[in-house]
């Protein structure tokens, strides 16, 4: 079967990408910055809404990140490659669990990157993270594998990261060994421990929400995350406008030295979303809701 036409993905030529995307109950923003330090844009990030209105309800919307290495064409191609990997694969499949279907076609994404890695020497030792988000109905999917990451704000109540780091000091941090703060300023913060191509096999990470009108979820490269601390994600994702939250981020990462390439992917939930039954096979993440006191304190004040 052919591959599932990309409704918009980039950055295509190792520079700068921005796109806006608006939907029946969802809207998104993509944008992603080289930064101050590197020469290219070795992160990708992608939009696939399915032409075909049965697939498109059946396989859901998929939005994702992916942050290369390996050097600047074996970085670009990585997360790019994988990114194409991953939906042809997911949406090509039959018919199936959406926590499967997602592990599966990051687990064929894996494969085929590492062997093009080993058959190639330019590409050799290259990898990629993944932070895919699959949303269909009110439930969202996630599939994971690295450092980029996935957050989830809702109303006032406050900012979830839904995603863990596969990286050795998110490890020593979640085990107590480093505070938060040392973790943040560790020299070795950006050695990963799990990646898409590195070895021939890989373990994602599967998670699963309840959407709800007004939720905001942002997934981004650590180019982002690194440099801009969560109380300030999490204000700045209150924002009406997502164009403006993601170009505030992208900035404010900037302004802290812009050291990486930088990436972020905003959804807005705009509409009460269907309701579906969540498939099985995803740890399931429940977020906190502000409650019907806390929405009367608001108004009140």
């Amino acid at each position: 079967m052919p591959p599932i036409p990309l409704t918009q993905g980039g950055p295509a030529d190792g520079g700068n990408y921005e796109y806006h995307w608006t939907g029946s109950f969802l809207e998104a923003h993509l944008l992603s910055d080289v930064g101050k330090k590197r020469k290219h844009n070795e992160d990708s990030c992608v939009l696939c809404v399915p032409e075909d209105a049965v697939l498109a309800e059946e396989g859901g919307l998929l939005f994702a990140v992916a942050d290369g290495m390996g050097g600047a064409a074996a970085g670009e191609f990585a997360s790019r490659r994988a990114l194409e990997l991953l939906l042809e694969e997911y949406y090509n499949a039959p018919a199936g669990s959406v926590p499967a279907s997602l592990r599966e076609a990051l687990e064929f994404a894996n494969l085929r990157i590492f062997q093009e890695a080993q058959s190639k020497p330019e590409f050799h030792g290259m990898g990629t993270t993944v932070s895919a988000v699959l949303v269909r109905g009110d439930c969202a999917y996630i599939g994971q594998v690295g450092d980029s990451r996935v957050y989830v704000v809702r109303d006032q109540a406050g900012m979830v990261q839904i995603t863990d780091d596969h990286s050795l000091v998110a490890e020593q941090m979640r085990h107590g060994y480093l505070t938060e703060e040392e973790a943040r300023n560790h020299s070795i913060k950006n050695l990963i421990t799990r990646a898409i191509g590195i070895k021939e096999t890989v373990n994602v990470d599967l998670f699963a929400f309840r959407l709800e009108q007004g939720d905001t979820i942002l997934i981004c490269s650590d180019g982002l995350s690194n440099l801009v601390t969560d109380e300030q994600i999490r204000h700045t994702l209150s924002n009406e406008n997502i164009q403006a939250a993601a170009r505030l981020l992208v900035g404010r990462a900037l302004n802290q030295g812009g050291t990486d390439n930088v990436t972020a992917v905003l959804l807005r939930v705009t509409e009460p979303p269907v309701k579906r039954e969540f498939d099985p096979g995803a740890e399931e993440v429940r977020i906190p809701t502000q409650g019907i006191f806390g929405k009367l304190r608001n108004l009140l004040s």
